[in-house]
């Protein structure tokens, strides 16, 4: 929050802006960023996906290496799930819509969630 007295200050003591001139802002150099809230980006197994198809997901969507992408789809396929990133909630909801939109398009039933972390 900004000191009010510090604004009058600027602004010739009266809270008013002298003529001609711009209104000066004092702002708390001390205030500290809040980061923001982060979600996972969940990769549910499903028996009729290819797990090629889930790789590929992974590689464009993600921005997974081969390798990378290969080891997590066979974590998924084994334990059900997996985290395919952490966002913030916007870039979150952004990957899990472009996850389903592919995969409706391939006609396969991919399904992805999010989850705060």
């Amino acid at each position: 929050m900004l000191n009010q007295s510090l604004i009058r200050m600027a602004n010739n003591g009266s809270g008013e802006t002298v003529s001609g001139e711009s209104p000066v802002v004092v702002t708390d150099a001390g205030l500290e960023t809040i980061r923001p809230r982060m979600y996972k980006v969940l990769i549910l197994n499903d028996d009729f996906t290819p797990m090629e198809f889930v790789v590929e997901v992974l590689r464009t969507i993600f921005s997974m290496p081969e390798t990378r992408a290969t080891r997590l789809m066979l974590a998924i396929h084994r334990t059900g799930i997996g985290v395919a990133g952490v966002f913030t909630h916007e870039i979150a909801e952004t990957k899990v819509h472009h996850v389903h939109e592919l995969a409706r398009q391939h006609e396969h039933p991919l399904r992805c969630q999010l989850e705060e972390e």
